[in-house]
């Protein structure tokens, strides 16, 4: 039986949610598929933070902001965590303490919030930081912590529930030749198709996939036992190494000597990608990760001693009640090798590609919907 809607979402992970979510809001009839069950790739397999202080300044950092505005919405909406920890970069070494004094100082001239602090004032921030020889952190106010594993799910119930999105869990999309889609048993009568599909460049539109600029990112992670006696992490937390990875810290002139330290005195790390952040969830149990592989494939092991140098790294910085690890996985993001910060393509006449957020969908995804839908 032929089943019609304005716009036809392909994937269930963050960005096709926050796809479905806009459309629907401007009062489009959505249908939105995804052949799992349920959310299972990038989406759920992340630190659930929301980090705007990551983001360049002007339009990125404004997308993210949105995106955390929608967040807020979404938790009042659905009852998913959404908690507002901030975030603390914390730096040992002179060279770091550099980076984030140039950042701080024209950090309101970029439109971030942020501030240094003392190492004397930690305290006032967070109990769960080794104070001998921090040389001072950032504190930024706008980092937030979902629970993605919780987050997916409750978006995808809202919209079938509350914004008259027809929600299809388990349904492949096997065919796409406009206006009509086909699956296993349906198909449906579309003016317009976003194809929100993560690493699989396999199944639609290969040939588009293949000749934009991708690859793919592998990550790996880890979570421990609930912290006993509602220990509280408090803010996000991350250390040096993250100065060299995020964007917004690329403008710093002494970045460039502190780059030069990690890879002399630390090669495996900038090898593998790795930086250390360390977010909390609901239950109590710490998210610690990550780092980052590239290539087309990989295989499905994962390297324990990567695992090791992050934990290593956390121990540098970290104190918290117990550090047992309950749970060890890896994720696979698609990442842009041209620099830029997400891709629309076009395969054909009414269908949309939109990808290549590059491992921060949770930051980004609703305020690139948001700019996508307003000309829609």
């Amino acid at each position: 039986m032929q089943q019609q809607a304005d716009v036809a979402v392909i994937g269930a992970g963050i960005v096709g949610l926050a796809m479905a979510y806009k459309l629907a809001a401007k009062g489009k009839k959505v249908v939105l598929f995804e052949r799992n069950s349920k959310a299972i790739s990038a989406s759920i397999r992340n630190f659930g933070l929301v980090w705007p202080i990551g983001q360049t300044t002007g339009k990125m950092y404004d997308r993210a902001m949105h995106s955390r505005s929608v967040w807020k919405e979404l938790a009042a909406s659905t009852g998913l965590q959404c908690n507002e920890t901030g975030s603390l970069h914390l730096v040992y070494e002179k060279d770091e303490l550099a980076v984030l004094e140039e950042f701080v100082q024209v950090a309101p001239g970029n439109g971030y919030a942020c501030e240094l602090i003392a190492p004397e004032n930690i305290g006032k921030y967070t109990k769960a930081v080794k104070t001998e020889g921090l040389k001072g952190a950032m504190w930024s106010p706008t980092e937030m912590t979902v629970n993605p594993r919780q987050a997916s799910a409750a978006i995808a119930k809202h919209l079938g529930e509350k914004m008259n999105v027809t929600v299809r869990f388990n349904t492949a999309v096997n065919g796409i030749s406009m206006p009509y889609i086909e699956t296993k048993d349906e198909k449906w009568k579309v003016d317009q198709v976003f194809i929100c599909s993560g690493a699989d460049f396999e199944t639609l539109y290969p040939a588009a996939f293949s000749a934009a600029p991708f690859t793919k990112s592998k990550l790996q992670m880890m979570r421990t036992i609930p912290q006993p006696g509602n220990w509280q992490l408090g803010p996000a937390l991350c250390a040096g190494l993250t100065l060299a990875h995020y964007a917004s810290f690329s403008s710093c002139k002494a970045l460039e000597q502190l780059k030069q330290r990690f890879q002399q005195e630390m090669p495996e790390y900038v090898k593998w990608g790795i930086h250390v952040l360390i977010s909390q969830n609901g239950a109590g149990e710490l998210t610690i990760g990550d780092s980052h592989e590239y290539g087309p494939d990989f295989e499905p092991f994962d390297k324990a001693f990567i695992n090791d140098l992050i934990l290593k790294y956390m121990h540098t910085f970290l104190v918290a009640p117990t550090y047992t690890i309950q749970e060890q996985w890896h994720g696979i993001y698609p990442k842009l090798t041209n620099g830029q910060t997400e891709i629309m393509l076009e395969p054909e006449k009414g269908v949309t590609i939109v990808n290549g957020l590059s491992g921060a969908g949770m930051t980004l995804s609703f305020g690139l919907a948001e700019e996508i839908v307003k000309g829609f």
